[in-house]
């Protein structure tokens, strides 16, 4: 069993391009995926909808977690996560918006889970700050393909 990961693990994906233009295979421990471009065959999960995926993901695991460790009596919990394109600015999104419905508590107790959460899930907090993003490049050689069995 994995355990979660904690303050100062890295974490790292790898991603790579198929035959496809606009096609990715994705990589994260010994999961992998396809990702498709916005300009790509459209199909596959795209760059923006994985973002707005890991904040579901992120925002469900810690609100489930922190109505166990209350024994607040959640009984589920739905994330309705959206972006707006800047038209303005197209490399960047003009908001992020987090729709969360509890279900089993209070609105007190809904507010405090996300609360808890606001204050604790570090993708919601790098997106809401800005946080630090470094790029590196460098030039190499095309890595030999093995052909499917």
């Amino acid at each position: 069993m994995r355990t979660m990961t904690t303050a100062g693990d890295l974490v790292s994906i790898t991603g790579r391009t198929t035959d496809t233009t606009g096609r990715f295979l994705v990589t994260a421990r010994t999961n992998h995926f396809v990702s498709d471009a916005r300009t790509g065959p459209a199909e596959a999960v795209q760059a923006g909808e994985l973002l707005l995926s890991s904040l579901a993901s992120c925002s469900l695991g810690n609100i489930q977690l922190h109505a166990l460790e209350r024994g607040s009596g959640l009984t589920g919990a739905r994330a309705d996560i959206s972006y707006l394109r800047d038209r303005q600015d197209p490399t960047r999104y003009e908001y992020l918006r987090l729709d969360l419905l509890l279900h089993g508590v209070t609105q007190e107790e809904a507010e405090t889970l996300a609360g808890l959460f606001a204050g604790s899930c570090p993708i919601y907090n790098t997106l809401r700050r800005g946080g630090t993003v470094e790029l590196a490049v460098r030039a190499g050689t095309p890595e030999p393909v093995t052909p499917a069995a």
